[in-house]
C-alpha cells in the first residue's frame, strides 16, 4: 500500500490510476473474529459498492506528476457532486451512502464518492464545443479534428459550429488513450451502444455549457465516461464529471476577448509542462509557483460555478 492509496477502516484497496484509488469493502468479520470465516473481500468486479477516492495527484500528457496539487482531490469531488445534481435524468453511478450497507471513512469524507460498481466501456467520450489543444494543430495541418472535417477559416478558440463527438480508446494505465471513429467504437461496444455514447455525451455537454455560461463560464470541452448498471442494463455516468481534471473551462469575458490561457482547470500545468518537458524520461518537478495557481483556478471555478 503507497502513501497515495491509504489505509482504510472498512475499506482494502483494490486499484490506483492517475488520481483517484479504488477500495473494495473489507470482509466482514466472523462471530470468532475471524474475518476469514466469511470469505476474503469481494473482487472488484464482483463488490456491491466501491469506494472512489480523488488524490491530490496531477497528471498531465498521460504521466503524473511531482508533486501533487493540495486540496485537490477534495475540489474534484465537490464539484463532481455538484454537476452529477444538476444532470437530473441522467443516470448516474452515486449511491446515497444514508442507505448503503458501507460507510464512507471520515479520513477521506470531503474527497470520496460512494458508487455503485458498473461495466465500463473502454471509450472515452469526448466532447468540443471549441477549437484549441491538439483539435487546433489537426485543424491547421488538415482542416480536421480527429478527421472530422470543419469550415475553413476558423481561428485558435473559435466556437464550432456545433459541438463535435470525438470519442477516444482508454488504454490501460501507462499507454496513451487513442483517438479512435465512430466507426471504431461501433466494433468495440456495438452500434446501439456507440450511438448512444455520443448521444448522451452531446446532450450532457449542451445542458452544462447552458449552466457554464450562465455562470459566466465556457466549457470549450469535456470528457465523460460511461458504464452499463449491472442489472438494469442501462447507460450510466460514471467516473467524474465536468471536473477541472476532465474538462477545459474559461472565463467567459476574457476568451471573449481573446484571452484563453488562464483557464481554470490543468491548462496552466500543460502549458508549464510543454516548455519544460520534451516528453521523454521523467518530467520535472512543478514549480510551487505553478501549483499555487492551479489550486487557486480550481478554486475560483468552485466559487464561479456553485456560489459556494
Amino acid at each position: 500500500m503507497t502513501a497515495e492509496a491509504p489505509e482504510l477502516a472498512g475499506w482494502v484497496h483494490a486499484y490506483s490510476g492517475k488520481v483517484r484509488d479504488l477500495y473494495v469493502p473489507a470482509p466482514v468479520e466472523g462471530p470468532d473474529g475471524d474475518a476469514a470465516a466469511l470469505g476474503t473481500a469481494p473482487a472488484l468486479d464482483a463488490a456491491e459498492h466501491l469506494l472512489v477516492v480523488a488524490s491530490d495527484r496531477v497528471s498531465a500528457f498521460d504521466v503524473v506528476l511531482e508533486p501533487g496539487i493540495p486540496g485537490k482531490g477534495a475540489l474534484l469531488t465537490q464539484l463532481s457532486s455538484w454537476w452529477f445534481a444538476q444532470l437530473d435524468g441522467v443516470p448516474n453511478h452515486l449511491v446515497d451512502p444514508t442507505t448503503a450497507s458501507v460507510s464512507v471513512p471520515d479520513r477521506v469524507r470531503d474527497r470520496a464518492m460512494l458508487v455503485k460498481p458498473l461495466d465500463m466501456y473502454p471509450v472515452e467520450c469526448v466532447v468540443r464545443g471549441y477549437l484549441v489543444g491538439s483539435g487546433w494543430a489537426e485543424y491547421v495541418e488538415s482542416g480536421t479534428v480527429c478527421g472530422i472535417e470543419l469550415p475553413a477559416g476558423l481561428s485558435d478558440g473559435d466556437r464550432l459550429p456545433e459541438p463535435i463527438y470525438t470519442p477516444a480508446y482508454k488504454a490501460p494505465l501507462g499507454e496513451h488513450d487513442e483517438n479512435i471513429s465512430f466507426e471504431r467504437t461501433v466494433e468495440l461496444v456495438g452500434a446501439d451502444v456507440a450511438a448512444a455514447l455520443r448521444d448522451t455525451s452531446l446532450e450532457i455537454y449542451r445542458r452544462a455549457s447552458g449552466v457554464a455560461e450562465a455562470r459566466g463560464v465556457v466549457l470549450a470541452d469535456t470528457k465523460f465516461e460511461f458504464g452499463a448498471d449491472r442489472t438494469t442494463g442501462e447507460l450510466t455516468l460514471g467516473d467524474e464529471v465536468l471536473t477541472s481534471d476532465s474538462s477545459r473551462f474559461w472565463d467567459a469575458d476574457a476568451a471573449a476577448s481573446g484571452s484563453r490561457t488562464d483557464s481554470f482547470d490543468k491548462q496552466i500545468v500543460r502549458n508549464w509542462l510543454s516548455d519544460a518537458w520534451d516528453r521523454t524520461g521523467t518530467p520535472p518537478a512543478l514549480p510551487d509557483e505553478i501549483v499555487t495557481r492551479t489550486a487557486a483556478r480550481y478554486r475560483e471555478l468552485i466559487e464561479r460555478l456553485t456560489g459556494r
